[in-house]
């Protein structure tokens, strides 16, 4: 579908690098037994994302997209990574200074990025190079995430071409990007890496605010008006069951922050204030200053433009 976008005009070597970018859904009929949670699935979405470049631009964009990758990884708490470069299989189609020319910008874009890769002789696409970016999670698993695969082929097949500046025609190199890959599988493994309790700033609820009886309903409900004017994503429970049972069920559902308020936090504007993890409560905190110190612990990661 990208490729027929790009051929729908003439492109001039001013339009490129051309990037385009969907949420594509794919589906692939997977064997029963081979069906494996999000992890392995009959319907998935990837991040897909076609560069097209001059032979010039191949290196640079790949070592733009290396720095993306680990950005977008690194945002997501993620640091135990590495890279692997696919080369020539045996069997394959192009020519040979097309696969050297491919297969060094790569090297050379890895050489440049802060990853430690390896080689994986023979283990490229029949038709070009690829990067693979590799995690290993908390408990040791190794999962293949993010791909850079060349293309030098599709290209030529869909007859694309752009005007050098010398008004000749010439063929794009083409990178297909996917960032985490499978967005199910990504969060599939986030999950597992995490055992459930995922970073605070991607959940839809960041806060659940427990009333100890119903005289401190509006109590709660102040609370989390303040919160939500701050960004914060709130969850208000009821006064209607056991306090000790509805914590608990908090804590089982990983909340990043549960707060307890009570009739003495009325009067005194505090929250009694339970941290994932924490061993115990720590009470009479003053709503202002907790806020504060949610906002920053539950603030987004911001990426550098790239």
């Amino acid at each position: 579908g990208h490729m027929l976008i790009y051929r729908a005009q003439p492109r001039s070597y001013r339009d490129l690098p051309l990037r385009l970018f969907e949420f594509g859904t794919v589906y692939r009929y997977e064997r029963s037994g081979t069906l494996h949670g999000l992890l392995r699935v009959r319907g998935l979405t990837q991040d897909d994302s076609h560069i097209f470049c001059t032979p010039d631009q191949l290196k640079d964009e790949l070592g733009r997209l290396l720095r993306f990758v680990i950005a977008i990884l690194r945002a997501f708490g993620l640091e135990d990574f590495d890279a692997e470069l696919s080369t020539r299989p045996e069997k394959s189609v192009g020519n040979d200074a097309e696969w050297e020319f491919a297969t060094e910008a790569a090297r050379l874009a890895l050489d440049t990025s802060d990853i430690e890769y390896s080689i994986a002789e023979g283990e490229g696409a029949f038709y070009a190079p690829k990067i693979d970016i590799h995690l290993t999670d908390a408990i040791g698993r190794r999962w293949q995430l993010s791909t850079l695969q060349i293309d030098l082929q599709e290209p030529q097949r869909f007859g694309l071409e752009f005007q050098d500046a010398s008004n000749q025609k010439l063929r794009p190199y083409m990178i297909h990007r996917a960032l985490f890959g499978s967005v199910e599988r990504f969060f599939a493994i986030l999950t597992e890496h995490y055992a459930g309790a995922l970073p605070g700033w991607l959940l839809e609820e960041q806060i659940r605010i427990l009333p100890v009886a119903q005289e401190a309903q509006n109590w709660a409900d102040t609370v989390a008006s303040r919160c939500k004017a701050n960004g914060l994503r709130v969850v208000v429970g009821s006064a209607g069951e056991p306090l000790g049972g509805r914590i608990r069920k908090a804590k089982v559902d990983k909340v990043p922050y549960i707060l307890v308020v009570g009739n003495n936090d009325v009067a005194a504007e505090t929250v009694g204030v339970n941290r994932r993890g924490a061993a115990k409560e720590e009470r009479g905190i003053a709503l202002d200053v907790f806020i504060a110190e949610a906002t920053e612990a539950l603030r987004e990661p911001t990426l550098e433009a790239f």
